[in-house]
Parts: C-alpha cells; sequence; structure tokens
C-alpha cells in the first residue's frame, strides 16, 4: 500500500517543485522588502540563584531569518523584572558583531525577596514592531534563610481562542481546577473527512498535567478513547459526523469528570495534516464530497514559509477527496515551517506547523581530561567544532559549569530550543530544551505534539513585522546625547549656536562639537565609553558669546512596559535546590548570612554616602535647628574639615588652587555662590580623592558640591545655563568571573570555597583549526555531580547545545 502512495506522490510533487521553483525566482525579488528583524537570546550561567549570588549573561542578536549573528543595533538593554513587574535593575550591554555580555548582583539592595523575576533583553530597533521579539527568561530566587516558600501563584493571563475549546469547572473532584484546550489539525473539524484531534491539559497553576478520557456523541455514546503522552498533550482520531455534537470528558481515578465541548462540525471544507512515512514527511489534503461538487476541479494552492519568507508555493486542481504530496525538506531551513492551504479565492483554509529537522553536517565534541575529579583539583576541556569532512567550522560559544546540587536546567530554554522553536510560537512552553534533547528519543513526535497545541493559528511569522514608516525607533550603535539651545527669556530657538562637549571617562576626555540647527537641535551620536562618565556642555552664540539655556533629551530611552506575572513559585525543584544549598553551607561551616555579604558591607559604610559622582568624601547635612551662619562660606568651612574659604576662592588645605565648584550639579563660579543663603543649602559635599579625577583636569584641587532645597524661596541664585554639568551612564562594564587558581594562590588563604557556579566563559572562539581548550578549579565541595552546558552559534547561523557531567569525589 506504500508503494502505490509513494508513486503517486511523487508524480504529484514534480508538479508541485515546478511551481516552487517559480516562486523561488519571484523570492528572490521580493527579499529586498524583508525588514531587518532582529533576535536576541540571552544564555544564563544558571536558571537558580540566591539573594546575594550574581547572574552572568551573555547575549546572542541575530538577523531572524537566518538566525546569523547580526551586526545591526550595538546597545542592548537587559533588564531584572520583579514579580510585581517592576524593573529593579537595567544594564545596557555593548554589542559588537552581535555578542555581549554582563552580569547582576542579586543583592537584596536592588529590593529583591525570593521569587520569580523576569531577565528581558531588547535593543531600541526591536520596539518597532511586535513586543514578542522581546527576549524573556524565567529566574527564580531562592532565600536560604526563608523557612517557608513562597505560595504557589496561577497564571491567570493565559491566552484564550473562540476557535478553541478551554473549560476549567469549579466542581468538587480533584481535577475541578484542570483545564484542557481541542485542537483539530489544521484548524477546523470537517464533517466525513477523518481528522487528528489534539489536546492539552493543565491545572490551576498552568502546569501541564497527565489526563485520560474519552470522546462522546450527543447520545453519550462513546466514540474513541485518549490519554495524554507527554507534558498533558495528546491526541485522537475522529471521523466527525453532519451537525453532530462532540464532547471530550476527562476522568480521574476518584470518579470526577470534566467536560469541553469539541469545535462545531464544517458542513463543507478542508483538512491539512501532516505525518512521518519511512522518515519523510507526507502532507495530505483532505475534504468531503460536498466541497468537491460544490467546487469541482477548483485548484487549491499551498504555500510553506520559514520564517516570514516563502520558499514554497503549488496549485493543484482537487478531483478527490484526498491528496498527497512529499514536504521539500531540502528547500526548507531548520526549524518551523508553516503550510497553509488556500482555496481558488486566496481565502486561507488551514494552516499546520511542522518542524524541519535537518541533519546538522557537523561534529562538535566537549571533552574533559577525566570523568572524575577531587575537590579544588584542574578541570581540562577541550573543545572541538568540525564538518563531517573535518573542516573547522567558525563558531562563537559561551560555557557555564554549575554544582548540580545548586542548581537545575534540565528541559530549561537553551539557544536551540529558543532560536528553533520558542521565538516563533505564542505561549509559554513547558519544559523547551526537552525537545532539542538528543537523548530524548521521542523528542520529535513530542515536538510535532507540541506544534499542534502550541502553535495552532498562533504563528508569529504568518507576515512580515510592519514598522512604522519611518521607524519610530531607531538602530542604536552607540550613546546619543540630544537636546535643543534656547533664549534664556521667551525660549525661543538659538539656531547656529555651537555646542561643545566634553565628556571625562577614567582620566580620558571625549571632546566634541555640532552646530544647532534652525530649531535650535544638537545632536552627538554613537558615543561609546563605558560605565559613569561626567559630561560638560556649553554652548555659544555665532558671535561667540556664551549664550542660551538647554534643554536636554534623556539620554537613555524609557524601558518598554512590563506585563509579567509569575506562572509559580516555590515548585518542588525549587525547594530542592534550596535544601541542597542550606546543607552545603551547614555541612562545610559557612554562616547563612555569609550569603547576604553586600548588605553587612553597606551597613558598615553608613558614614560614606554616595554621590551622584561615586561616593563622596565628605557629606555634611545641615540640621534646622542646628547653628546658624551669616554666609555660604561660613557654612563650607564649617561642614568641610581643611577648608580655606573666603568669597575670593575656597580650596583644600593642602591644594595649590580653588576646588571647582558645582551647584545643583552646574559648574558654577564665585561670584554665583556668594548668593547662595545658608538656609537654602539642603547638602554639602566634598570630593578631594583619587575619585575627583572623574571630572578631569577641572577637578584636579577637589571639588564642592552644593545642592539648594527644593523650592527654596530665598534662593537668588544667578546659573550659568549656558554651561550644564551631568553625570551620564555608558554601557554597562561587565564585571570578570573571579575562580580561584589552586596553583598559584594558597589554599589556606581562599574562604571556604562552595561556589555554585564553578565557572562562567562568555568568550570561547574556536582558533582556526576549530579547537579551543579552557580551564578552571573545582571548589571543595565533596560528592557532587557537575553540569556543563556549551551554547552557541556557528557563523551560518546553526544554533549549538553541548552538555557533559562530571563527578567530584574524593
Amino acid at each position: 500500500m506504500h508503494r502505490i502512495v509513494l508513486s503517486s506522490l511523487f508524480l504529484i510533487l514534480i508538479q508541485y517543485r515546478i511551481s516552487a521553483q517559480n516562486t523561488a525566482n519571484s523570492q528572490t525579488e521580493d527579499t529586498s522588502a524583508i525588514p531587518d528583524i532582529e533576535k536576541v537570546y540571552v544564555h544564563t550561567d544558571r536558571s537558580c540563584y540566591t539573594i546575594g549570588e550574581s547572574l552572568w549573561y551573555k547575549a546572542y542578536l541575530v538577523y531572524a531569518y537566518t538566525n546569523v549573528l547580526f551586526d545591526h543595533s550595538n546597545a542592548l538593554y537587559v533588564e531584572l523584572v520583579s514579580p510585581d513587574s517592576k524593573i529593579i535593575a537595567r544594564n545596557i550591554t555593548r554589542l559588537e558583531n552581535g555578542l555581549g555580555h554582563g552580569d547582576f548582583k542579586l543583592a537584596d539592595s536592588l529590593g529583591i525577596s525570593a521569587g520569580q523575576y523576569q531577565l528581558r533583553a531588547y535593543t531600541n530597533w526591536m520596539r518597532n514592531f511586535d513586543d514578542r521579539f522581546i527576549f524573556n527568561k524565567t529566574i527564580e530566587i531562592i532565600d536560604i534563610t526563608q523557612k517557608e516558600d513562597v505560595t504557589p501563584v496561577a497564571n491567570n493571563n493565559a491566552a484564550t481562542s473562540n476557535s478553541k475549546t478551554t473549560i476549567s469547572n469549579n466542581i468538587t473532584s480533584g481535577i475541578k481546577h484542570h483545564s484542557i484546550q481541542l485542537f483539530p489539525e489544521g484548524g477546523s473539524l470537517v464533517a466525513d473527512v477523518s481528522s487528528v484531534v489534539a489536546f492539552k491539559a493543565t491545572d490551576s497553576t498552568g502546569l501541564p498535567v497527565a489526563v485520560k478520557g474519552r470522546v462522546l456523541d450527543a447520545q453519550k455514546n462513546e466514540i474513541t478513547l485518549f490519554k495524554s503522552v507527554h507534558d498533558g498533550m495528546g491526541k485522537f482520531m475522529l471521523t466527525p459526523k453532519k451537525d453532530e455534537q462532540y464532547t471530550a470528558e476527562i476522568l480521574d481515578d476518584q470518579g470526577g469528570s470534566l467536560e469541553a465541548k469539541l469545535p462545531p462540525i464544517q458542513h463543507q471544507g478542508y483538512v491539512l495534516s501532516s505525518r512521518m512515512v519511512k522518515g519523510k514527511r507526507i502532507i495530505t489534503i483532505k475534504t468531503n464530497e460536498s466541497t468537491l461538487q460544490r467546487d469541482s476541479n477548483a485548484p487549491v494552492t499551498i504555500t510553506c514559509k520559514a520564517k516570514g519568507v516563502t520558499y514554497f508555493e503549488g496549485a493543484q486542481p482537487l478531483a478527490q477527496t484526498s491528496l498527497s504530496f512529499l514536504f521539500p525538506e531540502e528547500e526548507i531551513p531548520e526549524g518551523i515551517a508553516q503550510i497553509t492551504l488556500y482555496d481558488q479565492h486566496a481565502r486561507p483554509h488551514c494552516e499546520r506547523l511542522v518542524y524541519n529537522n535537518k541533519p546538522e553536517g557537523i561534529d562538535i565534541a566537549l571533552n574533559l581530561d577525566k570523568s572524575q575529579y577531587s575537590p579544588k583539583e584542574k578541570v581540562t576541556l577541550s573543545l572541538k567544532v568540525k564538518t563531517k569532512d573535518g573542516q573547522p567550522v567558525p563558531a562563537r560559544f559561551s560555557l557555564a559549569s554549575v554544582d548540580a546540587n545548586g542548581t537545575n536546567n534540565d528541559g530549561n530554554m537553551n539557544i536551540c530550543s529558543y532560536f528553533l522553536m520558542t521565538s516563533d510560537i505564542k505561549g509559554e512552553v513547558y519544559n523547551p530544551g526537552y525537545y532539542f534533547n538528543n537523548s530524548n528519543p521521542k523528542r520529535l513526535e513530542h515536538l510535532d505534539l507540541l506544534l499542534l497545541t502550541h502553535g495552532w493559528r498562533n504563528f508569529l511569522w504568518k507576515q512580515f513585522p510592519v514598522s512604522k514608516k519611518p521607524p519610530a525607533y531607531k538602530v542604536e550603535k552607540g550613546i546619543n546625547i540630544s537636546g535643543s539651545v534656547r533664549t534664556l527669556f521667551g525660549e525661543k530657538p538659538m539656531g547656529n549656536s555651537t555646542v561643545s562637549m566634553v565628556l571625562m571617562n577614567k582620566g580620558k576626555s571625549i571632546l566634541l562639537d555640532d552646530v544647532t540647527d534652525s530649531i535650535g537641535r544638537f545632536e552627538f551620536n554613537d558615543i561609546v565609553f563605558n560605565g559613569s562618565s561626567v559630561m560638560m556642555l556649553n554652548s555659544q552664540n555665532e558671535k561667540g558669546k556664551k549664550w542660551g539655556l538647554f534643554r536636554l533629551d534623556s539620554v537613555h530611552n524609557s524601558p518598554t512596559k512590563t506585563n509579567y506575572t509569575p506562572i509559580l513559585s516555590g515548585s518542588l525543584k525549587t525547594k530542592t535546590i534550596k535544601e541542597n544549598i542550606y546543607k552545603k553551607h551547614i555541612n562545610y561551616g559557612v554562616p547563612i548570612d555569609n550569603i547576604l555579604d553586600e548588605v553587612v558591607l553597606t551597613t558598615k559604610k553608613k558614614q560614606q554616602e554616595r554621590s551622584k559622582y561615586g561616593f563622596a568624601d565628605r557629606t555634611y547635612i545641615p540640621n534646622e535647628k542646628g547653628l546658624s551662619f551669616s554666609n555660604i562660606f561660613q557654612l563650607i568651612q564649617f561642614s568641610i574639615p581643611g577648608i580655606i574659604a573666603s568669597d575670593n576662592s575656597i580650596r583644600f588645605n593642602r591644594s595649590n588652587g580653588p576646588a571647582l565648584i558645582l551647584i545643583d550639579d552646574v559648574v558654577s563660579e564665585m561670584g554665583d555662590l556668594q548668593f547662595v543663603h545658608p538656609d537654602d543649602v539642603a547638602k554639602i559635599e566634598s570630593i578631594n580623592s583619587a575619585r575627583a579625577a572623574i571630572f578631569g583636569s577641572r577637578g584636579g584641587n577637589g571639588a564642592i558640591l552644593v545642592y539648594i532645597k527644593e523650592g527654596s524661596t530665598n534662593n537668588r541664585l544667578k546659573k550659568n545655563f549656558h554651561s550644564i554639568t551631568k553625570l551620564v551612564q555608558g554601557f554597562y562594564e561587565a564585571r570578570t568571573f573571579y575562580a580561584p587558581n589552586y596553583e598559584t594562590e594558597s589554599k589556606t588563604d581562599i574562604d571556604t570555597d562552595i561556589r555554585n557556579t564553578l565557572y562562567w566563559n562568555p568568550y570561547i572562539h574556536p582558533d582556526e583549526n576549530g579547537t579551543a581548550e579552557l580551564s578552571y578549579f573545582n571548589s571543595e565541595v565533596n560528592n557532587t555531580n557537575v553540569n556543563i552546558t556549551l551554547e552557541g552559534i556557528t557563523n551560518t547561523g546553526l544554533p549549538i547545545v553541548v552538555k557533559e557531567t562530571y563527578r567530584i569525589e574524593d
């Protein structure tokens, strides 16, 4: 039987391939219209952390249609979102050739407590398109000093559709809060046409739940039985009858039940199905006699798209109730493909998502020099990435080595599952990494089941995302500083004025000039600098006179809106991790409070107040009931020891020249300072140490910062509006992951070493031979397993994940 079917399939395929070639030629002309869509994936060392630890990340920005690293945007916003949907930390990560890295210190000074957080990442350019391009990942933060876990939180924001059935009955059985969704393959049930119906069952928290049940007709006759086979998902066959109403009934062992109606039966229409026959994917179009009589020999059109690009299109008259053809897997890239059926009027009828799995074509090996190590012993890894014929494969990787007792990443998102699956479909996928683990023999079968449910008419790439014309958000190559210059009175635009900027960072200065346009606008674009820098702006009119009023734009774009709701907190897996880490602290005599080292240090340094320009050497806040002073110079001399102050100059007694004076962050002269009344002063700070280098050469004699009370009525300060001094933030300065070197450092000089992340390397680039070697030292934890995860992408856009495990034991 298969031989007959396959013979006819090949005849049909000839017609389709001719059409596909024509489509490919036309597609070449259309590709110029494809927008520059970016996608980003963020690899983290783990997905579960304790308060006080660091989260380390590596970002991969790719061209969405090919997954090739994309040197487009150079600024990536990476944010940590709290369980109540507030951004508590934000890094602007520098991207070079699509790659960047950074970290977050998960200190409770950020307001962090135990719970589920969201890590999200996006570029400014991505904001022109669908917000589903924003990367997000759930991060669990635990507090091992906390006796009880957070109560599980249900996800009440699950998307629903009128075309599928979702129900959750409030009955008294054990399944009263379960929900079942039913998905006819291709979209609809058609009378007298054999169809696959997929289903997905979840509990009240949105997690998958195993179920079994039966399908009943309107007279309660049992038609077929069904049972979930993976993560609450399964499928059954049904040949629906005209005008019949079918119901799916879920049963549990306690006699409880839950019912959900199947969608109405269509009298006419089409069904699109996919199945594997001897390793080949067969696509079948099915209909009934009623449709054939209505549309005798009418052609139907099949299109196949992958990531928005049409790779295949063919039209065929439908003269019988079933028509099949081979899926042209050679012409389609790896990943999710969307097959759509249109009738003769170009109306879409059916849609089916399939995963096109292709041989990798490369050999990659991550080898350990041993399978078992001792505590604090050196571990050496060798990486080889080559083609099947031994040619080196250019690729970029990041690697995390973690104590298995401190985390569990099995089934978590990885670069393969994200770029090849989850970024192309809607909905939260449970354990996405499962479908890309080659050790799971049924992963492709279960992946197809996932696409029957999650991908049911919810495919992201149905059409090219449409950007605004012109795009509202620009591609960012660096930090942009812009604003306008206006007259002091009337605030009229000052065109043709020269704006000079000095940017001082780590003893180096960037000098830039711009001339305002007819509406007084100026821009300094694509500036690259890291960390905090002091920016000084001055304006001059056409005659060279210092004049004008600055109106600065925000240096950095405001974050996109957050809409985060944790699905579950306090899971069994999280409790196990928490217990393991707690036991590790107890067994090795490390006080639990040491986790909060950063908090302790902050408490001890309360006398060192943090200024906008770093830590001030001295801070004085006047007391309303304290001493009174006749002028500002007396106040400064009283509040800052070692100051010599008069109405002519202010200097530190060990300095040869006057100190730099800033009033409300504006560089000021002595003549400005004398107008400040002591009662109007909110705070005085002094910086006279090496930190004054932040002001460049102007801070060589130290700096005095005076802040005026908000709304002060006696403030007669005359500011130099043509000059602005302000602290601005550049790209985040990523820290270097530290791990002890027990060959060069004395083991007795290192504190007890119970690291959860043993090693993190965000940049592993194989050499011209396709090889790389790296090493690190184990912690002193004994009798534990270590999980190594290597993630990355080749220059041709193939994402790669490799995992290894070894044992630490004396």
